[in-house]
């Protein structure tokens, strides 16, 4: 009688507010209980309001009631947690269409809590309860509910898998073993799975190691985008700071010049003004004795004449002309083109200097490579020594020179068949693979050839393009004829502008994603740039193009 008192419906012994049991239960003054933390964390969301209610019945009061917990209720419930008889489950705890379902509950199923390998069954929790009290299921294995038991069941023998073929990879049961998998490699599903698991840490391992390696290159790239940014945010302030002052000195210079060209100005009207003013005082002079003269000239009196001409004939012979010279309109045109060389010299350097900034800002590397060597000598820090490899070379190419030079041949040599080897190009790749900075130099005689990087995996067999050094993503080729040059990758094909030379210099920056090739003569001219990413080791190719006798060489760099 009393197991069947407690025989009730869940929810009364479930909390309203997290619809699960009670956990601490406490009882309201309306009577309604709840767990302790749950009304607790409502009314504290309430207590903006100075008013608590029942979530229930709402019910207000006006004084926070004090929580005491129900210790009958709360001995209740931890009688239905111990004797499991939880009738009338939540409707959360059956099984949906989504779940898997307890095998062993008739009617409405309840979500299954573990799956036995064993027993290939699925069970809810209080079906589960034998598989911990009774010995005979300790060596059964429990794992995650599972609807794919059945998948562990033979479907010839109907007997669970417990064996693993390693010869054909695949799960297999006891007689499978003696039957169609007689004399394979056959351990227990668990042996392989631990060696399969050790597998997989060491896999695990690798990613992890590799996850870090990624994580300090990305702080790294973000150290390289704070350093990028703190330091062009500085130079364009300090650059500000430097024009202003040159503004300012500019502006200075422009009023002194301004200044003196109009002290000068003052002085030399000065000087005209007072030469202008002597001028006119003299003229007034003359014209007053060319008048004594006139008068003199028409005196009728013949002593009277003569008396006075001595006098006046003396005056006039005095009289000197004018010795002023007037110079060129030229006064301050010279100020003028001395500043007109000040501006085309200061025009210049700021042209000049602008270049080199542009260059500078340009050749910024953000890849945590240090920058492209600038002189031959700089290169030659790189150099790597290249040799072909003649399991790669194509049948018309002899090798020679330590297998540094290719000829191409008339007719086909007697090479060995090897799996590597080009069968329809002339073509070759090195024996060396490429990672790092590497730089080499090719020298080429004849009609042309393709200077190369290729990932090993190009394809060697047949006439497609897939082959080919610049007609895939697997290769990058430049085409260098007697006229002109060609960078081709994956088809697309760029032309190229240059000085003509014989010999190719080819830079690979592999981490940074670099491949340059340079014109080599006396000075080294950059042909073309290509910026990507590298995802396998690169190997150097050469392809002499067109007819027999044309070489292409990898040169010893002292």
């Amino acid at each position: 009688m009393a197991q069947k008192g407690v025989q009730l419906d869940r929810e009364t012994f479930s909390c309203s507010i997290c619809l699960d049991l009670l956990k601490d239960p406490v009882t309201i003054p309306c009577g309604h209980s709840y767990c302790m933390n749950c009304i607790k964390t409502h009314w504290d969301e309430d207590d903006e309001n100075k008013l608590h209610s029942c979530p229930q019945c709402r019910q207000t009061f006006t004084a926070r009631p004090v929580l005491v917990k129900n210790t009958m209720l709360s001995d209740l419930v931890e009688q239905l947690k111990k004797t499991g008889l939880q009738a009338a489950p939540a409707d959360h705890c059956y099984a949906g269409p989504e779940d898997v379902a307890c095998d062993i509950c008739t009617g409405r199923k309840l979500k299954a809590f573990k799956s036995c390998l064993v027993c290939l069954v699925s069970y809810c929790e209080k079906h589960l309860q034998p598989h911990f009290e009774s010995p005979a299921f300790e060596k059964h294995k429990l794992v995650d509910p599972s609807n794919k038991l059945l998948e562990n069941i033979c479907s010839c023998h109907d007997e669970v898998m417990k064996m693993f073929c390693r010869t054909d990879q695949q799960c297999i049961c006891y007689l499978c073993s003696v039957d169609e998998h007689k004399g394979h490699d056959t351990v227990s599903a668990a042996a392989e799975r631990t060696e399969r698991q050790r597998e997989l840490e060491v896999s695990r391992l690798n990613i992890q190691q590799i996850i870090q390696d990624r994580e300090k290159d990305v702080k790294l790239l973000q150290q390289e985008v704070e350093g990028i940014n703190h330091s062009a945010d500085k130079t364009v302030e300090n650059s500000e700071k430097i024009f202003t002052e040159l503004i300012r000195l500019m502006e200075e210079r422009s009023s002194d010049v301004k200044q003196q060209v109009r002290s000068q100005q003052r002085t030399e009207l000065s000087r005209v003004k007072e030469l202008q003013e002597k001028l006119e005082q003299e003229i007034t002079e003359l014209k007053r004795n060319d008048a004594e003269l006139q008068q003199l000239s028409h005196t009728e009196d013949h002593n009277q004449f003569l008396h006075n001409y001595p006098s006046l004939s003396a005056l006039s012979e005095s009289t000197d002309s004018s010795s002023i010279n007037i110079r060129p309109l030229l006064y301050f045109e010279e100020v003028t083109a001395a500043v007109s060389e000040v501006r085309d010299k200061l025009q210049d350097v700021l042209r000049e200097k602008r270049t080199n900034v542009s260059l500078t800002v340009t050749e910024v590397d953000v890849l945590l490579s240090q920058s492209e060597p600038k002189t031959r000598a700089g290169f030659f820090n790189y150099s790597r020594e290249i040799t072909m490899d003649p399991n790669t070379a194509h049948t018309r190419l002899l090798l020679c020179e330590g297998n540094r030079k290719a000829t191409l041949m008339k007719h086909q040599l007697s090479h060995s068949r090897h799996p590597d080897r080009f069968t329809e190009w002339h073509q070759v790749l090195s024996r060396e693979s490429l990672n790092g900075r590497c730089y080499w130099e090719v020298e080429w005689r004849g009609e042309g050839v393709n200077v190369a990087v290729a990932y090993k995996n190009i394809s060697r067999t047949g006439s497609s393009y897939e082959c080919v050094f610049g007609q895939n993503n697997k290769s990058w080729a430049l085409r260098c004829d007697e006229n002109s040059y060609t960078f081709w990758y994956n088809k697309i094909k760029t032309p190229v502008s240059g000085p003509q030379s014989s010999r190719v210099g080819v830079y690979l920056d592999h981490s940074a994603g670099v491949l340059s090739f340079y014109s080599v003569s006396e000075t080294m001219t950059l042909l073309h740039r290509v910026q990507t990413t590298f995802t396998q080791p690169l190997h150097a190719g050469l392809c002499p193009l067109y007819t027999s006798g044309n070489t292409a060489e990898f040169c010893k760099l002292k």
